[in-house]
């Protein structure tokens, strides 16, 4: 590629860097995204899977694993390949991704932040039954959880993020050894079949657990680690195989304790949170108090690290959003051509931009003002709707929103890393196209079924 073609396309083309080699012992934003992305909804939605068809759906668990890391490799991949940033890559796709992002992180973070501090408040309650309600225990781990990002850079997070992964994983693991999982019956379940009624349970699944917008915020977390350019390729290749896989042994963990304790006894959990709230009555009723409390620590990791984990990695996300904005408003006023690619250069291609990756991986968007007023909004604001319902124009297009944001990013991740916006060297193989086609079109059916089930 030619630097007039850089120019014009706004991709990327350094001196190749020598390739890094991958080291198990610096796995660590593969974690962070992976934790963040498996809350307590994705563990009902997957218990309650095997409560109905059993092992029948262990397959689709598998898949959706691999989707998983299809879409965090692309997302990764781009960071590193360009130097730029996902919303930088979406802001030269048009302004119609800036609208619509607009929009979607200010609805979706004002209802993501109650449901997110409602769920790490609910097995606090369960744990300390005598001291707070779930409001009291819901508006201190919101507190709590902007303490520490405010006042943490990215290394001590993803320290914590990974401890409180180990806690989750354990956890979970151990009550399904406890659960005594019928081997020949969770392999015969790799086996792909569809049960009747079994279609959206399926899609789900594989669509569900640990997909949300924390799969965007992937590259920043790459970033921040200090990975700023393709030479950290394989490294954070090893990374997000480490993570998924992980969440992957998760998902199938939780999808035995489905089969095993609610499926062959016809026990009926809530949907929602409150369906672990359900789980850990079972199984104390079953194993005893030893297993309840300490399944209980496991679903307060599990809400806890994607509280912190949002308002760490959106709030990354919605700053980078306003200083492209500030770009865009700056290149405006001396005249540029916005539309342009010389544009799309400047924004991602010069020696500024080269400066802002190394600005990130130093923490300066952690300290910067609107990614703490962004934190702000998902912990205040929020808190009212722990004492009011939801507003029904709310639930509407906070539902709308969410359901296009998986489909957005695995189509528009096709559309960037086939392009001459992405180095030739790094843009899309045979397979990254299947996998993210196939994502693409897996989300795409997901969302007509959500904006179907929406309460128009």
């Amino acid at each position: 590629m030619t630097t007039e073609d850089n120019e014009q396309t706004g991709a990327v083309a350094p001196a190749t860097p020598p390739v890094r080699k991958a080291s198990w012992k610096m796995v660590g934003p593969g974690i962070v995204v992976a934790a963040t992305g498996v809350g307590a909804g994705d563990l009902v939605a997957t218990l309650i899977a095997g409560s109905k068809f059993g092992y029948t759906l262990m397959w689709a668990a598998v898949v959706g694993c691999i989707v998983k890391i299809a879409l965090a490799e692309a997302t990764g991949r781009w960071h590193l390949a360009t130097g730029r940033t996902i919303f930088d890559g979406w802001r030269s796709l048009g302004p119609w991704t800036t609208v619509y992002f607009a929009i979607y992180v200010v609805v979706w973070g004002f209802v993501y932040g109650g449901t997110a501090m409602s769920s790490s408040g609910l097995p606090l309650q369960a744990l300390f039954p005598d001291v707070l309600d779930l409001k009291g225990w819901a508006i201190i781990t919101g507190l709590v959880g902007l303490v520490f990002v405010w006042f943490n850079r990215y290394a001590v997070f993803e320290k914590v993020m990974t401890v409180m992964i180990g806690v989750m994983f354990v956890v979970v693991v151990y009550v399904a050894i406890l659960v005594s999982p019928d081997i020949p019956a969770s392999l015969a379940g790799l086996v792909p079949v569809l049960p009747d009624g079994s279609l959206f349970y399926t899609l789900g699944l594989i669509g569900g657990v640990g997909g949300t917008i924390t799969m965007a915020a992937y590259g920043y977390w790459v970033n921040s680690k200090g990975w700023t350019d393709s030479s950290w390729m394989k490294m954070m290749r090893l990374d997000n195989r480490v993570a998924y896989i992980t969440t992957g042994i998760f998902v199938v963990a939780m999808l035995i304790v489905g089969a095993e304790l609610l499926h062959s006894t016809n026990i009926a959990i809530a949907e929602g949170d409150s369906g672990l709230a359900d789980l850990d009555k079972v199984l104390e009723s079953r194993f005893g108090a030893f297993t309840s409390t300490l399944f209980l620590i496991g679903f307060f990791a599990t809400s806890f690290t994607s509280l912190i984990g949002v308002w760490h990695g959106v709030s990354l996300m919605f700053a980078d959003f306003v200083e492209r904005l500030r770009e865009a408003r700056t290149a405006s006023g001396s005249g540029s051509d916005e539309g342009s690619g010389a544009a799309d250069a400047d924004a991602g291609a010069d020696s500024g931009d080269e400066d802002a990756v190394k600005a990130v991986a130093g923490g300066r968007r952690e300290r910067s003002l609107p990614f703490r007023l962004y934190l702000l909004w998902l912990t205040f604001p929020p808190m009212t709707l722990l004492w009011l319902d939801q507003p029904f124009a709310l639930v509407v297009a906070y539902g709308v929103l969410g359901a296009f944001f998986m489909p957005f990013l695995a189509l528009t991740l096709m559309w960037l890393l086939n392009s001459r916006r992405t180095p030739q060297e790094w843009r899309n193989g045979i397979l990254s196209n299947v996998m993210l086609f196939i994502s693409g079109m897996l989300f795409v059916v997901l969302c007509v079924q959500q904006v179907r089930d929406i309460p128009w």
